[in-house]
């Protein structure tokens, strides 16, 4: 059985080696664009920071894992795929035939219709020869203009400030990480960057940039921002503009079962460019981190093989370390219409927590500073434990949750959380 995977990130990686585990006889092909070896894009910001080298970003250290693999990772870009044939077509005009195909392209960098976005000295952040433009530039009281402050844009934003440089973030939203934090915790994290020495502006837009001797960023707010060097920071859509035209349906993503199939007969995807359906909320939800594309990219594997595997939810989890300020955010941590809610805050201590329920069951939440609950926040929300009347005692108090744990996840049978959280 022939099996091409499009994508070389962590999906495509974990894909393929389950393949090859559980089938040593079968071709297994990766198709990737870019000339490296497979790298985590996550990797990236530690890259410039200085905390690891081109080396330390890849999947896997050895040079010759894939060779002794028997997966042949191949340079490519695929430009369509032929689902009735079961063909990719590539971007030098071949195809590729393939029985099982996996489309785990992930992402790429949404570019905002900005007049001048294209002028030299704009870069993303999302490529290590990215990474090798910004090195360049980024050095030492260099001045840097960041457009956005959402999960990303905080990574970057740290790497960059290790570097030295005279960072400004601009964020169009009300707050830093808003798809993340609520008002509070984000003005919380923005008054920490500013201490910090990094200048944070929220609530505007970059309209226009200009070049000469240096670029000159236009600000909705009549503001005028001079940089050496601009990064667009802006968010991340699939990478699925390939698909266009195909019988593959998509709505965000590609669209998939439970099973992470497609509507088409063989055709699976995993991780960022995936819409995967969660067991739980009965939806189909995109949710663009690495735990997600690991766990989709085995349950695809096995079951293109004919193991049919079920992926029981899709990981809605965001913990962020903000120049040394932990803050976490698990499922609907907005609340639904109806539920319950809590906040604590402790400004002086740079502590906040915000705890949703929908009856008994705490079905979202995030936190700034307090680190001891993430394992029992990430245990009670994806475990939808039902509290009963701990639900009344963590709205009294909410710090209560690791109590609260114990006490409902024991009688429930839903007990890995706490282990986890008692050798923490």
């Amino acid at each position: 059985m022939q099996h091409v995977i499009l994508g070389a990130g962590p999906a495509g990686v974990i894909a393929a080696e389950t393949l090859r585990k559980h089938a040593p006889a079968d071709v297994i092909t990766i198709i990737g664009d870019e000339a490296e070896p497979p790298y985590s894009r996550m990797a990236i910001p530690y890259l410039i920071a200085g905390n690891v080298d081109e080396s330390g970003t890849y999947l896997r250290r050895d040079v010759a894992h894939f060779e002794s693999q028997r997966i042949a990772v191949k340079r490519a870009r695929a430009t369509r795929v032929d689902t009735q044939n079961q063909q990719v077509v590539l971007n030098d005009g071949s195809a590729l035939p393939y029985d099982r195909l996996l489309i785990a392209t992930g992402s790429r960098v949404s570019k905002p219709p900005i007049p001048g976005i294209e002028s030299k000295g704009v870069h993303t952040c999302w490529t290590l020869d990215d990474a090798r433009s910004i090195m360049m530039l980024a050095k030492p009281g260099a001045r840097v203009l960041q457009m956005g402050a959402g999960f990303i844009g905080c990574i970057i934003m740290e790497a960059l400030a290790a570097r030295g440089v005279a960072l400004t973030v601009v964020e169009m939203g009300d707050r830093m990480v808003p798809r993340m934090m609520g008002p509070i915790a984000g003005g919380m994290i923005k008054t920490w960057c500013e201490n910090k020495g990094i200048r944070v502006v929220t609530g505007a837009r970059v309209d226009s940039i200009s070049s000469g001797d240096a670029l000159t960023a236009n600000l909705s707010n009549g503001t005028q921002l001079t940089a050496d060097l601009i990064i667009n920071a802006t968010g991340v859509k699939p990478a699925i503009e390939f698909l266009d035209g195909s019988t593959i349906k998509c709505l965000l993503g590609v669209l998939t079962d439970e099973h992470m199939q497609s509507n088409v007969p063989n055709v699976y995807a995993a991780g960022d460019c995936a819409e995967a359906f969660d067991q739980i909320t009965q939806k189909t939800i995109v949710s663009a981190i690495q735990p997600n594309a690991a766990d989709q990219a085995r349950v695809a594997a096995l079951n293109m093989l004919g193991r049919t595997t079920v992926l029981p939810q899709v990981t809605q989890i965001n913990v962020l370390d903000t120049i040394g300020m932990i803050s976490t955010s698990f499922g609907k941590w907005e609340g639904e219409s109806g539920g319950q809610s809590v906040e604590l805050t402790d400004v002086d201590s740079a502590r906040h927590l915000n705890l949703q329920f929908k009856d008994d069951v705490l079905i979202g939440c995030n936190s700034i500073g307090w680190t001891d609950h993430i394992g029992v926040m990430r245990g009670l929300v994806e475990g939808r434990v039902h509290l009963g009347a701990w639900k009344d005692e963590l709205l009294r108090d909410p710090t209560q949750l690791t109590k609260a744990y114990i006490a409902c996840a024991q009688a429930q049978g839903n007990w890995s959380g706490a282990n986890d959280e008692r050798r923490r």
